[in-house]
């Protein structure tokens, strides 16, 4: 039996992974519409920074989407949920009050979906906790958000029962309240910069230390079962890694890389593709098996070191940062095609 197998708790997070991606499209759908109804000038600062960091968050959800590798749909009750929240807020019988209300469960929802998907990648896999940790930065933003929603709430609700404005010591609460959750976020990875979406280098980066997690994983398996389902996904994530690389980023670079440098690359990822389908064709055991796996991370670590030293200093070298985070966008687009295709 080819050593490649399709993991259940895998794909039910891969499942989890594209519902939150979802909300968060309904999420940023609300708040444009929010925008669009309120004049209120203290709720509209407000609305149009959390809509801003909800639409770099929906980035980042596609990044950990692409980075775990299984392109899902969501859940048939999601799809159904979406299409009836957003008929629920189109509604005019429906308050400002009560539709932001609406929206706070939304962000409780995303936060709680976040933390299940870490508990259960930490049950599953390490890969899979390497792959999603740009979660942990919307993760921390929802909760910052929840504590804005709720100082909006308090304010809405005041005025709307009273007529008149609550005491502006409110907002001051709401402030510290954010400062101090979003204090935590600074170390985030993806928060390091002032850069909108991660760039190229980030990307590869990424897929590099998801493929040695995963290797790491294979050797330290306890049975056959397990063996096949990692080397399942490590085969899917080097091809399309590879494939992706191939088709965006190796003609990016060529004519500042060098040809010849280029060239190697190239030939690197067809030795690797020839090594993993012999693999996949053996047995998920015993000594020859990890022999050829042993084999594979060599071949792996001596292409990724290439990659990470000279081709990521050319890069830097002769592509500004909006480039990079172009050539980003592409091999993120490129990865999820691939993804959806296999």
């Amino acid at each position: 039996m080819p050593a490649t197998l399709t993991d259940q708790n895998r794909t039910a997070i891969a499942e989890k992974l594209a519902d939150i991606k979802a909300i968060q499209s309904l999420i940023i759908d609300n708040e444009q519409q929010f925008l669009s109804e309120c004049s209120d000038s203290h709720l509209r600062k407000r609305l149009e920074d959390m809509l801003e960091d909800d639409q770099k968050n929906l980035d980042i959800v596609e990044t950990a989407i692409t980075q775990y590798g299984i392109q899902a749909e969501p859940k048939p009750t999601v799809q159904e949920f979406v299409s009836h929240a957003k008929d629920t807020l189109a509604s005019s019988r429906l308050s400002m009050y009560e539709k932001i209300a609406q929206h706070e469960l939304l962000k409780h929802g995303q936060v709680m979906s976040g933390l299940v998907v870490h508990k259960a990648a930490q049950v599953v896999g390490k890969d899979i906790e390497e792959a999603i940790a740009p979660l942990n930065t919307v993760n921390f933003e929802n909760r910052a958000h929840q504590e804005q929603l709720k100082g909006m709430l308090e304010y809405l609700g005041t005025l709307e029962l009273t007529g008149q404005e609550p005491q502006q010591g409110l907002w001051a609460r709401v402030q510290d309240a954010v400062a101090a959750a979003t204090g935590i976020v600074g170390s985030a990875t993806t928060q390091t910069s002032n850069k909108e979406s991660a760039d190229v280098m980030d990307l590869i980066f990424m897929d590099h230390q998801k493929a040695k997690t995963l290797m790491s994983e294979i050797r330290n398996a306890d049975s056959a079962d397990q063996i096949k389902v990692l080397f399942g996904q490590l085969y899917k994530d080097l091809l399309v890694h590879a494939k992706a690389e191939e088709a965006v980023v190796y003609p990016a670079v060529k004519p500042f890389y060098g040809n010849d440098d280029t060239q190697e690359l190239y030939a690197e990822q067809a030795e690797m593709e020839t090594l993993l389908n012999e693999i996949k064709a053996m047995p998920s055991a015993g000594d020859e098996f990890m022999a050829k796996i042993k084999q594979l991370k060599a071949m792996v670590g001596d292409h990724t070191r290439q990659e990470e030293s000279t081709m990521f200093a050319a890069i830097r070298k002769n592509l500004s940062s909006e480039e990079q985070q172009q050539l980003g966008r592409l091999f993120k687009e490129s990865k999820q095609s691939l993804q959806s295709q296999m």
